[in-house]
């Protein structure tokens, strides 16, 4: 036998000693082995002994009394908590989760010069899109009787210096609130021949309004109408 011979036969007997010996070890169970990992578990699901459990943040849990707080936040910031505004505010905001007063009273001054406005102007197309039905018929039968009489309105509206929201309730899925309404207006009416006969063409009034709107909980529309009109004298 050459040496290249006796070499390769040692190299042969090394490898069949070392897979032996391997496979005393690889194949016997000791009862501690290890579940294999699953490389597709969540991380949040490792458990504590787990590398990765300090990595993981868990959130503290949210009681219903402190999602209540942040959901009713607006309506306690507007008016006072334990008020009877503030309950019917908090009702309406559970039959309707989009409102906020703050934003509602913006838009009803919106609204109010609007309106205001539109009458003066006879402007019928404006007024129907923002009036109730029964609503927009009176202003309607007065629009059309100035008409019919000749007579003009011009009118300048100056601002609006207070608005508050007096009541609120909900009737059915209607939603109605009541607002006080302080604006500063110039107006005047005159007749066909041009001759002041109501009002004021140089100074500013005071007016006063208690205004009610209303929207249906339940229609996709977001916009509130103007269901009722009363002046307020002090």
């Amino acid at each position: 036998m050459g040496s290249n011979d006796f070499i390769t036969l040692f190299f042969l007997v090394a490898a069949v000693l070392i897979f032996l010996q391997l496979r005393s070890v690889l194949g016997r169970r000791t009862g501690n082995e290890k579940p294999p990992r699953d490389l597709y578990t969540p991380r949040d699901a490792a458990g504590p002994d787990s590398p990765d459990a300090g990595k993981v943040v868990t959130l503290p849990r949210r009681d219903a009394s402190a999602e209540e707080d942040d959901r009713f936040a607006a309506i306690d910031a507007f008016a006072p908590a334990g008020t009877s505004l503030n309950e019917s505010l908090r009702e309406i905001n559970k039959a309707d989760a989009s409102f906020d007063p703050k934003e509602f009273v913006n838009g009803a001054r919106m609204a109010y010069e609007m309106i205001v406005m539109a009458f003066a102007d006879g402007d019928r197309k404006t007024l129907k899109n923002l009036l109730s039905r029964e609503v927009y018929d009176g202003f309607d039968a007065a629009i059309t009787d100035r008409e019919s009489k000749g007579e003009t309105v011009k009118s300048t509206f100056v601002g609006i210096d207070k608005t508050e929201i007096t009541s609120a309730e909900i009737k059915a899925t209607e939603v109605q609130i009541t607002v006080r309404i302080v604006s500063q207006l110039i107006s005047a009416t005159y007749d066909k021949a041009d001759k002041l006969i109501d009002g004021d063409a140089e100074n500013v009034a005071e007016v006063n309004d208690l205004w009610t709107f209303a929207r249906d909980t339940r229609s996709r529309d977001p916009n509130w109408k103007l269901v009722a009109t009363e002046s307020e004298h002090e």
